[in-house]
């Protein structure tokens, strides 16, 4: 299994970063191949600008990893095991564009095992999801995003969106805001071989969430890219960019796993927008397009009926 996703994540990565250049237009990804000191390694692939900054996306990134070795004591202490060895490979993926009228955009699917003192996978699990973070709300790309979403889970379950909707609202959660990340999409997290899925399914069912990832965010990209936006525009992007390094620095659980083990520092923060602002005490102005995207991420709505 471990083999068959991690080719399915260097396809996907290729054909993922292809669907990217075609949208901005003038960008094209640099790649970086690294390799982890305890083992393994991975396939950076950065997006930045374009020339003379013509670019749609200001800074991106779709990274795939596949890394292995003895579990990192922190996290032995996280799944409360003792000495182990694990596999761990993904692709992850965060898209900052320019225009603050396009949102931005984050996905992640992956494949973990645990293993015993005689090599025998002892755990196996997948993981994944996709998320959208608008900066202005227009509430039809929420909902073609969404139904993008739903229409993958259908096809393997019909309890999955609302089910992986929920967790998506609840993990990409800045308690300390008390406001949501976005708008979200799905997580699905441990997702192991029980009575209705075997791993075989589970891998199907991942690999379709995957398959929808261009067809849920390109044709937003397409309908917003060339709308005007006025300094304050930009203004608020940042801002509200800032409340984006809050999530991944305090809560997401990819940066902390990359961290504690000792993944390759450059990729981890590759999720980080190049801009960016924290101002103090800020609201949005009662009324506005700012306060309407507020409201939402504080009350996270249903986006299909």
């Amino acid at each position: 299994m471990k083999d068959k996703f991690y080719a399915y994540i260097q396809n996907l990565q290729d054909q993922i970063c292809a669907g990217l250049e075609a949208v901005d237009g003038t960008a094209k990804f640099r790649e970086d191949l690294w390799k982890r000191p305890e083992g393994g390694g991975g396939r950076t692939r950065v997006i930045e600008n374009g020339p003379e900054g013509s670019g749609v996306f200001e800074k991106g990134g779709v990274n795939i990893s596949a890394v292995h070795g003895k579990l990192p004591e922190a996290m032995q202490k996280m799944f409360g095991v003792g000495e182990a060895d694990f596999f761990a490979c993904g692709l992850s993926l965060v898209i900052h564009p320019k225009n603050p009228m396009v949102p931005t955009v984050h996905a992640n699917w992956r494949y973990f095992e645990m293993y015993d003192e005689h090599g025998k996978v002892i755990e196996q699990w997948f993981g994944g999801g996709q998320d959208l973070t608008p900066y202005y709300l227009f509430e039809e790309d929420a909902t073609h995003f969404h139904q993008t979403c739903k229409t993958a889970c259908d096809k393997h379950n019909t309890e999955f969106y609302p089910k992986y909707k929920k967790q998506c609202d609840a993990y990409f959660w800045n308690a300390h805001r008390n406001e949501a990340r976005g708008i979200g999409g799905l997580f699905f997290d441990y997702c192991k071989a029980n009575e209705q899925m075997s791993m075989e399914d589970w891998f199907n069912f991942v690999s379709e969430v995957g398959n929808s990832f261009l067809e849920a965010y390109v044709p937003i990209v397409e309908k917003r890219k060339t709308l005007e936006y006025t300094p304050e525009n930009r203004n608020w992007q940042e801002i509200r960019r800032g409340r984006y390094v809050e999530f991944n620095l305090v809560h997401d659980k990819g940066t902390l796993f990359g961290l504690k083990t000792n993944g390759r520092i450059e990729s981890i923060l590759m999720s980080l927008p190049p801009h960016v602002q924290w101002v103090y005490d800020h609201h949005a102005e009662a009324g506005s397009e700012e306060e309407k995207l507020v409201n939402v991420l504080e009350n996270p709505r249903e986006w299909i009926s």
